[in-house]
């Protein structure tokens, strides 16, 4: 009788940690990053600054072909060649540090987002969309609200 009531609060005592485990299981969450981009007004003005920034590159290219061709002798095309080259190098340079600027702006604030629902959503990971197979829980709706709301 005695084996039999320990036994029996075993496994009593296993079912109730079962139990509490299934409380508090995580899970998988994921997101569509590129959805949540579209729906991120921050990512959306990034994009229109970089792109802003990519056409004025195009236009200081224009113009300086314009120039290019009014000059008349070989030397001042060399030399107009080489100051060129060299704003242009400037500028590209320019160009790729603010993409990569907002680029990482962007990722983090994301990243903080996510961070923050996958601890109110008592999830053990969020992962790409593209990444799963089968199952999980989408939390792409939630990132989104939270960026919206200023994280």
């Amino acid at each position: 009788m005695k084996n039999f009531k320990l036994a029996m609060a075993l496994l009593g005592c296993g079912l109730m940690l079962t139990g509490v485990n299934q409380a508090f299981a995580g899970g998988v969450g994921y997101i569509d990053y590129g959805r949540v981009q579209e729906g991120y007004p921050m990512a959306q003005q990034a994009i229109k600054d970089v792109d802003a920034k990519a056409l004025e590159l195009q236009q200081f290219m224009v113009d300086k072909e314009k120039q290019y061709k009014s000059l008349d002798t070989p030397l001042k095309k060399q030399n107009f060649e080489e100051a060129t080259s060299r704003e242009l190098d400037a500028k590209q340079d320019e160009y790729m540090r603010l993409r990569s600027q907002k680029e990482e702006a962007v990722y983090n604030n994301i990243q903080a987002a996510a961070k923050k629902v996958l601890v109110e959503q008592n999830l053990d990971v969020i992962i790409d969309y593209r990444v799963r197979f089968v199952g999980g829980v989408d939390v792409t709706d939630q990132v989104i609200q939270k960026l919206r709301s200023g994280i």
